[in-house]
């Protein structure tokens, strides 16, 4: 099993990083979501079939790590904010968070921020078939989807993060044809 864990790490352990860091967008939170994806693997390997690629399969345990963390951070999330006395106190933090600041691109930047107005599905689609470079069928695989709802999801993915990325352009004064969106 240690040759089968080490092997699935050196091949996959750089891209299952990307996706959960574009999907949680916190370094820390990612490195911890990868090693719960590898405890997952370590108890399932056994019964994986093979009717994907390891790859798909990896990313379909990504992603179901990503949901179960971002359901877990919504209640704890709640809890705090029930007993949070929002009339007595504010929290304010205008700084940028440092990914923010490493992202020197214009577009880059638009783009990141625009990823946080898809919903959860919208997202995935768009980093498995952009950011890891997953064909239509893999992606179709990893997210235990269709093809068809693939190509449907990635559509409509696109025309909407195309309009808040134009949305974030405007609003910093830029022109869309500076964006390359048109």
């Amino acid at each position: 099993m240690e040759d089968t864990f080490q092997r699935l790490y050196s091949n996959y352990h750089h891209d299952l990083f990307q996706f959960l860091f574009y999907m949680v967008k916190n370094r820390e939170q990612a490195e911890d979501l990868v090693q719960e994806v590898y405890i997952r693997v370590l108890k399932a390997y056994d019964k994986f079939e093979g009717r994907s690629s390891e790859k798909t399969w990896l990313f379909s345990i990504a992603r179901h790590v990503a949901i179960d963390s971002f359901r877990k951070q919504k209640t704890i999330r709640q809890r705090i904010i029930d007993k949070f006395d929002w009339d007595k106190q504010q929290i304010q933090d205008h700084q940028p968070l440092p990914d923010e600041i490493a992202l020197q691109n214009e577009q880059i930047q638009w783009m990141y921020r625009a990823l946080d107005h898809c919903t959860l599905d919208q997202r995935s689609v768009l980093i498995l078939r952009y950011l890891q470079d997953l064909s239509i069928t893999e992606t179709a695989e990893a997210l235990g989807w269709t093809t068809s709802k693939v190509k449907t999801t990635q559509h409509r993915a696109l025309k909407h993060l195309q309009k808040h990325m134009i949305s974030i352009s405007e609003k910093e004064g830029h022109s869309i044809e500076k964006t390359g969106l048109e």
